[in-house]
């Protein structure tokens, strides 16, 4: 008998050391996938154009995967992206608002629809097992050495971006309108979208009449998408609190003002803000994720540091829960005598709202490309997603969750109520064999739902 196919922690077939397994894989599982939704002209013309064009699309996510780069450094990459753009028919400009390009595709009067994808990996070791794992490393500050990993599904993000431009080059006869595919850099500082736009996005390349992005989630089986209207991921700050205090002997307290002591409050009083401040209807969360002060047992510092992330949907609760922080931090000096805290709030991502009206229509979209049973209610989440940035500037916006377990390992975690490996671990291992071909398959009915050929 021979010996069982090792497989990732998603279920992912790894027999062999290139993309030749990866491609047989694709086909068969989407041979098994495909026939979930009607056979309507662009998923048909989608089923007849893979097989030719899945050998190319295979080793471009190996390539991605194998080779990911830091935000900010995405040199390669996006040089990467725009050959493979380029290739497809795109007209490609690079270097906007860093390493972020834009491809276009023209093709008649109508629409403008703008596609993202993006660039960046993360500081993750990889520990998947898979032949074609990064063993890129990069050196901090510090002078301590960790692997960089695509931890986030970006190398299936934008291999799903080369996809559906390849498609839409190849079909031209199925849509009507204008594409602008987006390689962004930076998503995981969630400063690459603002960067584009400071650097002229639209008034360069037009403003879109829609902006679309997918994310990949293993909380989801490949070949499943989750959609949800309204809030969908959250706005994102951190806040530095330095406690100013007055050192001395931890034996002689009574000529000290102790900062931990005002911190250990603080960190309590914090709390009652989303509990006693906040409508319960209204999510938040105000957590403290580092606390620095002191050096030896017997000292009383001068200075304790507080380090907290806060997250929200609405803007009103966002001015809200840090205003109360910033009241919580100076009530707690006061109450010492101590001098006023130093606090320091760096404004990050702001929430991501899907539009309702499209929201709508691109579930039709999705229902009619994999099926109706497969498009599932979304749930919000606390995380961050700069992709935001785009509704912010006045696009309807929406992005999807696409499915990157394999059906089968999803059945048993969804059975033993365990979680598949998430996102940022150094175990993520999404089903590329199933969730390319959906993805590509799900954007592309999107787009044509959205550019629809003139009568």
């Amino acid at each position: 008998m021979p010996p069982r196919p090792k497989t990732t922690p998603s279920g992912q077939r790894v027999a062999g050391g290139g993309p030749a397994p990866l491609v047989a894989g694709v086909l068969a599982a989407w041979a098994a996938l495909a026939g979930a939704a009607a056979a309507a002209p662009p998923t048909a013309a989608f089923d007849a154009w893979l097989p030719g064009h899945v050998t190319g699309l295979v080793e471009a996510y190996v390539h991605l995967h194998r080779n990911p780069e830091l935000s900010f450094e995405e040199q390669e990459t996006a040089a990467f992206l725009a050959t493979r753009l380029r290739a497809a028919g795109c007209t490609v400009t690079e270097g906007i608002g860093g390493h972020g390009l834009v491809g276009v595709l023209e093709n008649g009067a109508g629409p403008t629809v703008l596609v993202r994808a993006d660039l960046d990996g993360l500081p993750v070791t990889e520990s998947t097992g898979l032949p074609y794992a990064s063993t890129r490393t990069v050196t901090g500050k510090d002078g301590t050495t960790v692997g960089v990993m695509h931890a986030c599904g970006h190398d299936i993000h934008m291999t799903t971006l080369l996809g559906t431009a390849s498609f839409l080059a190849d079909h031209r006869g199925l849509w009507r309108g204008r594409l602008l595919l987006v390689g962004q850099p930076a998503e995981e500082r969630g400063a690459g979208a603002r960067a584009m736009l400071d650097d002229r996005l639209f008034e360069r390349f037009g403003k879109p009449d829609f902006a679309l992005a997918l994310h990949v989630s293993p909380a989801l089986a490949s070949g499943e998408v989750a959609i949800r209207p309204g809030y969908t991921m959250a706005n994102v700050d951190s806040i530095d609190i330095e406690v100013v205090g007055k050192g001395g002997h931890g034996a002689i307290p009574q000529l000290t003002i102790d900062p931990i002591v005002i911190a250990a409050k603080l960190v309590l009083d914090l709390q009652t803000i989303v509990s006693r401040e906040i409508r319960p209807t209204e999510p938040a969360v105000v957590t403290v994720g580092a606390i620095h002060g002191g050096t030896k047992h017997n000292i009383i510092p001068d200075r304790c540091t507080l380090q907290l992330t806060v997250r929200s949907f609405s803007d009103d609760v966002r001015r809200h829960t840090i205003a109360a922080i910033r009241r919580k931090a100076e009530a707690a000096a006061a109450s010492a005598g101590a001098p006023e805290p130093v606090i320091t709030v760096s404004e990050g991502t702001p929430s991501l709202f899907n539009d309702p009206a499209l929201t709508e229509r691109v579930g039709r979209a999705l229902e009619a490309a994999l099926g109706k049973g497969n498009v599932l209610p979304g749930e919000p989440a606390m995380i961050g997603e700069d992709f935001s940035q785009f509704g912010r500037a006045g696009v309807p916006a929406v992005l999807f969750e696409l499915g990157v377990i394999e059906p089968r390992r999803m059945q048993f975690f969804r059975a033993a109520k365990e979680q598949a490996p998430s996102l940022h671990t150094a175990g993520f291992a999404p089903d590329a064999e199933r969730a390319l071909p959906a993805g590509i398959r799900a954007m592309s009915s999107v787009v044509i739902d959205l550019l629809p050929p003139a009568d």
